[in-house]
């Protein structure tokens, strides 16, 4: 039976695909330069759907989450995968981390450990409260709903005073099956826009400005975002490094996302520890670094 050192998990869109826009170009570049920082270091890796019912997870000694960016639409299939495979190999970042992650519910915990994250209030699963309700209790004027599991901006909402009734029958319909959140609108997403830190092995490498489209507030290129280079300050790299260690466990890879709140304070707007984008094809050293860390640390 073949043995691989490393699979590099992704999503059947992204697995042999049949044809290739400039999106799924840019995964398979990455997933191809990291591949081959890997093999620098003698590890044989090879990519896989997550969800392929007919490869045998005993095979490889790690598997690897990298464009796994469905789990959030198929989340009880995932995590009845997560449960299963996790007896037949060992997931980089490790189960523990990836369950903790899933979930904003991840900002009380980094709260408790100092870290600040942007004001959120969460929505339980099943709460009998109108949205409009919330709204007036809270005092916020301009804010974001969101499910606590989501990506790509899924079920994502901009409100105020003038559209929040509109949006009352959708929490009720959201909630029935998902926690929600709501939190102040963070006017830098607009003014600068959102910093991605990447942190390998606990050290940052890189790091990117996510910008939005005019008139959006949306920075996923999916809704016209763009990508510019960025130089962090020497507070945002410590501040990116602390959350990361802030961890129950030092996390092999994390992007964090960061912004300075409405307080002026630098806040997490997200940290991204189970599938994040890194952008190896803007710095391909990051992947040699983040191979040297996988080989140091795990084989």
């Amino acid at each position: 039976m073949k043995k691989y050192d490393i699979v590099l998990l992704t999503e059947d869109r992204f697995f042999e695909p049949a044809f290739e826009t400039d999106y799924i170009k840019n995964i398979l570049l990455d997933d191809s330069i990291l591949t081959a920082a890997l093999e620098k270091q003698g590890l044989h890796a090879i990519r896989k759907s997550w969800s392929d019912k007919n490869f045998d997870w005993s095979t490889t000694k790690y598997a690897f989450f990298r464009t796994t960016w469905d789990y959030f639409v198929r989340f009880d299939e995932f995590q009845n995968w997560l449960n299963i495979t996790s007896q037949k190999t060992i997931f980089i970042n490790s189960l523990e981390l990836i369950k903790w992650n899933m979930d904003k519910h991840y900002f009380i915990d980094l709260n408790k450990n100092g870290i600040n994250t942007v004001e959120t209030h969460f929505i339980e699963k099943g709460t009998n409260v109108s949205l409009s309700e919330i709204y007036r209790l809270l005092k916020i004027e301009n804010c974001i709903l969101k499910p606590a599991v989501s990506g790509t901006a899924r079920h994502t909402y901009r409100l105020n005073k003038f559209n929040i009734s509109e949006h009352d029958s959708i929490l009720k319909q959201l909630t029935i099956n998902e926690s929600m959140l709501m939190q102040p609108f963070q006017n830098e997403i607009i003014e600068k826009g959102e910093v991605a830190m990447m942190v390998l092995g606990g050290k940052f490498t890189h790091a990117l400005l996510k910008k939005t489209k005019a008139g959006d507030f949306r920075v996923q290129d999916d809704f016209g975002g763009t990508l510019h280079e960025y130089l962090p300050s020497e507070d945002e790299i410590i501040f990116a490094e602390k959350a990361v260690l802030a961890c129950s466990e030092l996390p092999l890879y994390a992007r964090v996302d960061i912004l300075r709140d409405n307080n002026g304070n630098l806040a997490i707007m997200e940290l991204e520890i189970i599938e994040p984008e890194m952008w190896f094809r803007r710095n391909p050293v990051a992947a040699d670094i983040l191979a040297e860390v996988i080989k140091r640390t795990r084989f």
